[in-house]
């Protein structure tokens, strides 16, 4: 008999594509899709865009349909709108730069696909991200793909061990470019479908259109000042900005300031000099190693945001799943904002992350 997999599929050519060559390999494949949302009052589609929206899942039906095996959609609204729009939402309130997509993978995505692959009786789930299942030290982890610019390792840091195991990633050995070629190849309807690179229920970045919405009334006016106190202007909610962040301020002219500081608490954005973005430390929570680095610590690379050239740092492993992490050159980290993911790794190999605390 076939060995059966699941595949992940969101309409989008990277699932498509997967799915593609395992059916090519010879598995017997069974495509899942996730419906995320509904559409919202008075909008003609799901507010969602670029991955699981409606029109997405029938994509991704027509692709199934073109390389005859099985396609259902499966509800997950509920649990996305607890574990990543909501908690999305008090992030930004709370004056903390989350990211969604990490907590969308680790949480929705391979949580539910993996109880629905077993309930099909599927040994293996496969997903269309660019990375690569490695084994270190008898423990499973991931590397990162043969496509740099598109690797996916940096949202995957926290699977688990029970996850990692099922887990097939089919492109992670492949360039976009040869994605896209072989969608071509293969006749698949979605060959030239362009990519979504806004968060999916956040349409065209509009973050103060999502807290409307999802939080009316959040507007709460407060004071822009500096270091020492001084005030430098006004804002209408502390969840307009973010740490690093250099537009928008409306200060005027003059030096350059960014947002440094963030208390939600009093409503108080801190802006100030590029420098003062700077961190020599910082303390990481909620650590998922993939992989132990001891006691004593060791030098990783570590990054903060998902495009970032890693930097060499010294980590630390602190009681309570945390860990200390300090950079050899801070300016190269750039502005370290709580509520970011920061990723682990040594070479190309993941070593774990967890997520940047406050001050």
């Amino acid at each position: 008999m076939r060995e059966r997999v699941v595949v992940a599929m969101s309409g989008g050519v990277d699932s498509s594509v997967a799915a593609a060559l395992l059916v090519e390999r010879g598995y017997e494949v069974v495509g899942v899709g996730l419906r995320l949302a509904d559409r919202l009052p008075g909008e003609a589609e799901s507010f969602h865009r670029g991955c699981c929206a409606p029109r997405d899942l029938a994509d991704a039906r027509a692709v199934a349909a073109r390389l005859g095996f099985p396609f259902y959609a499966m509800d997950a609204r509920e649990a996305f709108r607890g574990a990543v729009v909501e908690g999305f939402a008090e992030a930004y309130l709370r004056g903390r730069t989350p990211n969604p997509c990490v907590d969308c993978n680790q949480e929705v995505k391979f949580h539910h696909l993996a109880e629905r692959a077993r309930a099909l009786g599927a040994g293996r789930l496969a997903t269309g991200h660019y990375a690569r299942r490695v084994t270190a030290g008898g423990r499973l982890t991931l590397a990162r793909s043969a496509d740099r610019a598109k690797d996916q390792t940096y949202f995957l840091f926290g699977l688990t061990q029970a996850q990692l195991a099922l887990a097939m990633f089919p492109l992670g050995d492949m360039e976009k470019r040869q994605v896209r070629e072989a969608a071509r190849r293969l006749g698949l309807p979605n060959a030239e479908k362009p990519e979504s690179q806004e968060i999916c229920f956040v349409p065209e970045g509009d973050y103060r259109r999502f807290l409307d919405r999802e939080r009316p009334g959040w507007r709460r006016a407060g004071r822009i000042v500096d270091g020492d106190g001084n005030v430098l202007g006004a804002h209408e909610g502390v969840a307009e900005f973010t740490v690093g962040q250099r537009r928008g301020l409306g200060l005027g002219g003059g030096e350059p300031r960014f947002v440094v500081r963030l208390d939600s608490d009093t409503a108080t954005v801190v802006a100030g000099r590029r420098e003062e973005l700077h961190r020599e430390r910082f303390l990481v929570e909620r650590v998922r190693w993939s992989l132990p680095i001891g006691r004593e610590g060791r030098r990783l690379l570590v990054q903060v945001r998902h495009r970032q050239r890693p930097v060499p740092c010294l980590v630390r492993p602190r009681p309570g799943r945390a860990a200390e992490v300090v950079p050899e050159d801070p300016p190269a980290l750039g502005a370290v904002a709580p509520g970011q993911a920061a990723v682990f790794y040594e070479g190309e190999v993941l070593q774990g992350g967890g997520w940047v605390a406050g001050e």
